[in-house]
């Protein structure tokens, strides 16, 4: 066994709490644009360190800042008076066995790929400017990554926790965003921007839902059909989330700063549809964590894993693994209701050997514990001893993280 720790949790399953609460930030969102590029740029930059040398080098593109630019919106079309700046950072390999590695060319182009094919309204060599801060990194993180072998050494002492399943809550708040950013509602509502956020509150079983939507002011050619597309959207919103879910009730707002009666200025308008191109910077590490949500009541990891390395750097592998354990050991073992997983590295030490690996379960009434603690330590010991396959999924990109 590696270390690996299986106990019940005595306390109230989440889903039976009277409190919850769940946010998402949506595509166009500053911070998760910022988190899906720099965590394509290290995507991509593996593929090349493989293709060129047959092993992922050291990276981590996990420091980044969108900032802002300034617009000028207006009914009918504004105009953009200066574009976003994206700012790349930390550390890369430049140079393998004496080839070449166009780290910054690779970053610009992938950012540049991103935009294009997730934003709609942002043209990325007009809209955006880009100001790469890679440097290569210290002597001894990259010495790691020549040590070779099945695994890596964790190039960190990290801690992570995941869990499984989600609530009917956090169900909700993910697919109205996802819905919201689907190419059918744009179809239907082409005047709704990528920047979305959904903020779910529930109370018993009473959903409150507070939407964000920022919609194009080329779309809009007054305030009076402002609100009439909102109400449109509005009614939408509420007949998907009321179709798709459960609860005995369900109540949605959508933008509520408006303020009918101030023109453009009492209305949520971007010229791009996102706010960062002239309200809201964007920062890795500050939206959605791994698994697509930002859920309140759930231990979190500090963690931005968006753009580590996936071979060594646990604050990403870990992030990542422990959900993926807690749902095969909530899919595997059905006596458990909910299941957390933690797990923590020590600098130094091989990546499939974990300082600890916790399991802490809810079970449903008259589990046997001693059955299901070896249940759950198979499930535990058979991911470790794959997670270099693991590891290679996340150098692919096969598993989304934003």
């Amino acid at each position: 066994m590696k270390n690996i720790l299986v106990s019940c949790l005595e306390q109230v399953p989440l889903e039976d709490q009277k409190i919850e609460v769940v946010e998402r930030k949506g595509l166009g969102h500053p911070d998760t644009i910022c988190d899906c590029i720099m965590n394509e740029v290290s995507v991509n930059l593996s593929k090349e360190y493989l293709d060129k040398t047959g092993y992922v080098m050291h990276h981590n593109i996990d420091k980044s800042l969108l900032a802002a630019g300034e617009v000028e919106t207006r009914f009918g079309g504004g105009t953009v008076k200066k574009p976003m700046k994206l700012i790349f950072g930390d550390r890369a390999t430049f140079i393998v066995d004496k080839v070449e590695i166009p780290v910054k060319e690779i970053a610009v182009r992938t950012a540049k790929e991103w935009l294009k094919s997730n934003l709609r309204f942002v043209n990325p060599d007009e809209h955006v400017t880009y100001q790469v801060e890679i440097q290569p990194g210290s002597s001894a993180l990259t010495d790691i990554f020549k040590r070779r072998g099945k695994v890596l050494e964790a190039n960190d002492t990290s801690a992570a926790v995941g869990w499984a399943p989600l609530t009917k809550t956090e169900r909700a708040v993910l697919a109205t965003e996802n819905y919201l950013n689907s190419k059918a509602f744009k179809r239907s509502f082409p005047e709704t921007g990528e920047d979305i956020k959904v903020m779910g509150l529930r109370r018993g079983d009473e959903l409150e839902m507070t939407v964000s939507v920022a919609f194009v002011d080329r779309f809009i050619e007054s305030e009076k059909e402002y609100f009439a597309r909102k109400t449109e959207v509005l009614d939408n919103i509420n007949q998907f989330v009321k179709e798709n879910n459960n609860f005995q009730e369900i109540h949605v707002q959508l933008n509520t700063l408006d303020a009918p009666g101030r023109g453009v200025n009492g209305v949520y308008l971007t010229v791009l549809g996102t706010s960062a191109d002239g309200a809201d910077s964007g920062q890795v590490g500050r939206g959605n964590r791994v698994n697509g949500l930002i859920s309140l009541n759930r231990p979190q990891c500090s963690e931005a894993a968006a753009g580590k390395n996936p071979v060594s750097h646990v604050g990403k592998i870990y992030n990542l693994l422990t959900h993926k354990i807690a749902n095969e050991i909530h899919q595997q073992v059905p006596e458990t209701r909910e299941v957390y997983v933690w797990m923590l590295s020590k600098i130094g030490e091989p990546i499939d050997q974990p300082t600890v690996a916790a399991v802490q379960m809810i079970t449903k009434p008259h589990a046997q514990f001693d059955k299901i603690r070896k249940d759950v330590e198979a499930v535990v010991e058979h991911e470790l001893e794959n997670i270099d396959k693991f590891c290679m999924d996340l150098a692919y990109g096969k598993m989304p993280i934003c």
